[in-house]
């Protein structure tokens, strides 16, 4: 069945889902975007997605075109109209179709695109072993260029670093900030376990502040560990017990090594399983 996209106003086949080449989105990257997930037909946090996009959008100056109510609604109908039961929503806003010029104020009717559809996970053998990671040189914008909170439709800054992590054969990379702090990994957020605290850099730091990683510290807490956001260095990581990315793709997945140093025993810790069995009650509305 061909999927149902959300361009502007409505629904269209997804074969009539085109953007002008003119889209400031396509020319320049400006517009914004939400990554959402879907289990069991339910989706997962959308009212805090939808308040992080809007807040993303205030900050870069762009324009939405509906309510967040409407849009809320406009998602849900999306998700329906493609028979979602376990998926993966993108949400892109953009400035809109412009001049190839700059100029952001000369762009009309920006475009907004809801996509849901099925999506491609890592390997379960990769949640059960772990995964591998390196640091990257790639360094994360400075706050003072864009605030690392906004998600904006220009990535290539965690792009690049991406593309170190393929180049070392490992499918993620630690990203660190102009200070030498660690940020955030290129596509999830970041957090170590030791002596039985869980740690995470503040978003001050240069982390997004993940909807998922909100979810994962709540459920931490309800457990009873205590929970620091601080400022960490590589070393941190090099010594630490346990070692576990927080994402809307990712979920929570263990990380058995960094730049060739095992991460404790070199196995997902017990905090790092325990949290992703939580978190995947909390996602699937089966907590006890």
């Amino acid at each position: 069945m061909a999927l149902k996209i959300w361009l502007n106003d409505g629904l269209v086949d997804e074969a009539d889902a085109k953007v002008s080449v003119f889209d400031h989105g396509l020319l320049y990257g400006d517009g914004v975007f939400e990554g959402i997930r879907v289990y069991d037909r339910k989706i997962f946090e959308l009212e805090a997605h939808i308040r992080r996009l809007y807040e993303s959008a205030r900050v870069i100056r762009l324009s939405m075109r509906m309510s967040e109510p409407e849009l809320i609604e406009a998602v849900e109908t999306t998700v329906r109209a493609n028979d979602i039961e376990d998926g993966y929503i993108r949400l892109v806003v953009t400035r809109g179709v412009g001049t190839l010029g700059l100029d952001p104020l000369v762009c009309t009717d920006g475009s907004l695109i809801i996509i849901a559809d099925k999506i491609q996970l890592y390997p379960e053998e990769l949640y059960e072993k772990g995964m591998k990671i390196v640091s990257a040189t790639t360094v994360r914008n400075h706050p003072l260029a864009l605030p690392p909170q906004v998600k904006s439709l220009n990535y290539l800054n965690n792009i690049m670093a991406k593309i170190e992590a393929l180049d070392n054969d490992v499918p993620e990379a630690v990203m660190y900030n102009h200070e030498g702090y660690v940020a955030e990994a290129t596509g999830d957020n970041i957090f170590i376990v030791r002596n039985g605290v869980l740690y995470a850099p503040p978003v001050e730091a240069g982390s997004l502040e993940g909807i998922t990683r909100g979810v994962v510290i709540r459920l931490a807490d309800r457990e009873g560990i205590t929970v620091v956001e601080k400022n960490l260095t590589r070393y941190d990581l090099y010594v630490c017990d346990e070692f576990f990315l927080s994402g809307t793709a990712a979920e929570v997945i263990g990380i058995v090594e960094i730049d060739g140093r095992t991460v404790g025993d070199g196995k997902p810790g017990p905090i790092t399983r325990m949290l992703r069995e939580r978190f995947d009650d909390y996602a699937r509305g089966k907590e006890k």
